[in-house]
């Protein structure tokens, strides 16, 4: 069987938030399968920023979370399809290592366009 993920999510913004990890793995070898990669993805880009294929970081209040959450629910297929969440200890600067490409973006910092 082969599978194809693309990667989860971490929003760091705001007093009270959590700040989580996201992982998948979604089975692709049905057009239904590629379909639903593709809302899980856009799902998590909702919530957090996209780290690795198949992993997102995020920082979501227990609303957000919640809503997070029943939304990746209702798109996955728990026969065939892998799903993972990770609550990270906080503060995040102090627990996470980066290294290499793509670093994560800093959500409270002010924004520029």
């Amino acid at each position: 069987m082969e599978h194809t993920s693309i990667p989860g999510t971490f929003l760091m913004c705001g007093v009270g938030n959590m700040y989580i990890l996201i992982t998948y793995d979604v089975s692709t070898e049905t057009e239904a399968g590629k379909k639903r990669l593709r809302k899980v993805a856009q799902v998590c880009k909702d919530f957090g920023q996209r780290v690795q294929k198949s992993v997102f970081e995020c920082s979501v209040n227990e609303a957000q979370f919640e809503q997070l959450k029943h939304r990746l629910l209702q798109c996955i297929d728990e026969k065939s399809d892998s799903l993972r969440i990770y609550r990270l200890r906080e503060p995040p600067k102090k627990y996470i290592q980066e290294y290499g490409v793509n670093l994560t973006i800093d959500f409270d910092a002010p924004l520029v366009l």
